[in-house]
């Protein structure tokens, strides 16, 4: 039996590259949620007024990697504490917030930030949000596996493969 977890950590495109290299991860797909517009496109998300994330919609096997080692990954491939921004994507596009699907996931997600605040493991305290998935919009398919497709472009080497590399020092016995 698979789960469905939904994560926004900034682009969507580097969060799809990180999730889609775990065990027990069966699917990635990046899209929107959070906002008030029914299928918003790419460019309207873009502009900041739809209150959509850019997210993305995970289905795991739970008997493989449980949904606590993704809450882990999640938060260490993204800077939590940062407000509608990460690194040089600037918007609410690109806050940090956990979509859940359960109860059990809203806990697991509440317990882990009170922990991480606790530890003072990041420079300031933890802004990201924890909500309910109303409603997933698939982005548009040009927007699939983007770093498999476009590595070599400037902002695939210079933000994805970085979080790539520390996904493999930090997570690399998790890693397909």
């Amino acid at each position: 039996m698979t789960e469905t977890a939904v994560f926004g950590g900034g682009c969507f495109w580097c969060m799809e590259a990180v999730f889609s290299r775990l065990s027990g991860v069966l699917k990635v797909e990046p899209g929107y949620a959070g906002g008030t517009l029914p299928n918003p496109t790419y460019q309207q998300v873009c502009v900041g007024d739809t209150g959509h994330a850019e997210v993305v919609k995970l289905e795991f096997d739970p008997a493989l990697v449980s949904y606590t080692d993704l809450l882990d990954v999640f938060f260490q491939m993204h800077d939590p504490t940062t407000p509608n921004r990460q690194g040089q994507d600037i918007g609410t596009q690109y806050r940090s917030v956990i979509f859940y699907t359960t109860l059990a996931q809203k806990v697991q997600a509440e317990e882990t930030i009170k922990k991480l605040d606790e530890s003072a493991g990041f420079p300031g305290r933890i802004v990201t949000g924890v909500l309910p998935l109303e409603k997933f919009y698939p982005a548009e398919d040009y927007h699939r596996q983007y770093y498999a497709s476009h590595s070599r472009q400037p902002y695939c080497r210079f933000v994805i493969q970085p979080k790539l590399d520390k996904l493999k020092e930090h997570f690399g016995g998790m890693q397909k």
